[in-house]
């Protein structure tokens, strides 16, 4: 299998992959098991399996990982890297579009409309999550706890949200483990320990910035859109780079666009110190999920089967969900126009409703941002 294969494979996965993780992971099965038949069914439900119980974007790290069974480390830097590139650089020309000193009056009706219907887009998120983590689940009443102070702390909490998702995750792993010496056996496996971080020490906008990034790439479990309560209080509130609307902005880019959703951390990022900071934000985030299977790759058969990693996620896992339903109040909350109100009801009921795709809700609701923004100049002010 040659480089070259893989730069064109992955890259235009990455070029056509609208839609988020579920569409990655079904061009990935055509193109590794059906077309060209390089993984077999079971290594490749596998490897789902093992990126669902690490932090970061599973289908991203799914990507580097077939990659990194057919040419190694090599593969892996190659197809991860091709994967990831063609979302960034259409991110960041729209970030410089939308986050522009004198943006067009389309421009900002489009993504005041596209704004709106982030939160509908947060609710059906976490909604998509809830069935399957519910299933899996020990204990019913644990399993609420943590949902609900998920949802509380991203309604709240803001920049100390992460604490908590790795509080409760800590706390079920406790719990299941001193279940498992009562019943008179240790819980084997691969010894699965949270990812730890120290915060940066206040020195710079560059590093304030990779900060944020690596909270998202190394600290984030439960799917791609639980970075947006990771990110809204850091970007909005505390570190003032972006305004609300500017931050539901940057979440409908990353959104609308193909390859990964954490490519919104690039927006944040270019919020923060331009381009520089727009590349070196996805850098961080994204550097991770390459570590994880550079470095751990050939363990992910023990990852799947070890009971301390599927605990701690039994408790992390609920909490994201809560923080993605959560992050919904601060985002309504930074709708500024009433006429927004209307696009936001709208958008749930393509959700939910009529279960319509989440990039053709956005692009409806910005297309109708654009005409009351023509229409109606003041709608804007």
């Amino acid at each position: 299998m040659s480089l070259t294969t893989i730069v064109r494979e992955w890259g235009r996965i990455g070029c056509i992959g609208f839609g988020g993780p579920p569409t990655h992971i079904k061009l990935l099965r055509e193109l590794c098991v059906e077309r060209r038949q390089w993984l077999d069914a079971q290594d490749f439900e596998d490897a789902i399996a093992a990126c669902n119980l690490l932090p970061g974007p599973a289908s991203t790290q799914l990507a580097i990982f077939c990659a990194w069974r057919l040419r190694g480390r090599r593969g892996a830097l190659v197809g991860g890297t091709a994967f990831i590139v063609p979302g960034l650089i259409v991110i960041l020309a729209l970030a410089a579009l939308f986050l522009g000193t004198s943006p067009p009056l389309w421009v900002l009706g489009a993504g005041a409309g596209a704004g709106a219907a982030v939160p509908a887009v947060a609710i059906q998120a976490g909604a998509s999550l809830t069935g399957a983590s519910w299933q899996r689940r020990k204990n019913s009443t644990r399993w609420l706890c943590y949902l609900i102070a998920g949802g509380a702390a991203a309604a709240t909490l803001g920049p100390w949200l992460v604490l908590v998702l790795l509080g409760c995750g800590v706390i079920e792993l406790a719990l299941q483990l001193d279940v498992g010496r009562r019943q008179g056996g240790a819980m084997p496996g691969v010894a699965a320990t949270p990812v730890l971080a120290v915060g940066a020490l206040g020195a710079g906008v560059l590093l304030s910035v990779a900060w944020v990034a690596f909270k998202i790439g190394a600290l984030s479990y439960g799917g791609g859109f639980v970075i947006i309560p990771l990110m809204q209080s850091d970007a909005v509130s505390h570190y003032h780079w972006m305004t609300g609307t500017q931050f539901l902005n940057a979440v409908a880019l990353g959104q609308i666009t193909p390859g990964p959703v954490v490519q919104t951390v690039a927006v944040v990022g270019y919020a923060a110190a331009g381009l520089v900071g727009g590349i070196l934000a996805s850098v961080v985030a994204f550097s991770p999920s390459f570590a994880f299977i550079l470095l751990g790759g050939q363990r992910f058969d023990l990852i799947r089967g070890d009971r301390r990693a599927r605990a701690f996620l039994g408790g992390a896992g609920p909490a994201a969900i809560g923080a993605i339903f959560g992050s919904a109040i601060p985002l309504t909350r930074a709708l500024s126009h009433a006429w927004q109100y209307a696009v936001l009801v709208g958008a749930l009921l393509l959700l939910l409703l009529l279960r319509r795709g989440v990039v053709l809700t956005l692009l409806c609701a910005g297309a109708a941002g654009v005409v009351i923004a023509l229409t109606v100049g003041s709608a804007l002010r």
